[in-house]
């Protein structure tokens, strides 16, 4: 995103997870600033960091310090948040993961959306095996 869009500061919601901490120095290091939240183990044995609002929120409260965001994401929750920024001038992009798997409420912003696909192996993370 830093060469492509000339993006100068990336904001990564992720759950924490224990003994994840290679992925979370390897991100890190890649220039995202990590922002960790707590995680809960579902039943089926899902594990969910519920980051959703804290994304909504910190775009809010960074506001008047970026010309254009980018959200990364597919979820139609942040429907109401990506057309107020692209409806103020303030929305560069939403990278949407998954062209399988996204929001129809996402749809009327097909002209602002690129999809990750095609970027799978350039972009995977591989653990490096333990000695």
């Amino acid at each position: 995103m830093r060469d492509k869009y000339k993006v100068e500061k990336a904001f990564l919601f992720i759950g924490y997870i224990e003994g994840n901490q290679p992925l979370y120095t390897y991100l890190q290091k890649s220039g995202y600033i990590c922002i960790f939240k707590p995680t809960l183990s579902r039943l089926d044995g899902i594990i969910k960091g519920n980051v959703d609002a804290d994304l909504v929120l910190h775009t809010m409260i960074e506001y008047s310090n970026y010309d254009k965001a980018i959200i990364v994401s597919g979820d139609g929750d942040f429907y109401c948040l990506v057309d107020y920024l692209k409806n103020n001038s303030k929305l560069l992009k939403v990278i949407v993961p998954n062209w399988n798997n996204y929001s129809s409420l996402l749809r009327g912003f097909i002209k602002e959306m690129v999809f990750m696909n095609p970027l799978k192996d350039k972009l995977k993370y591989e653990k490096t095996p333990s000695k």
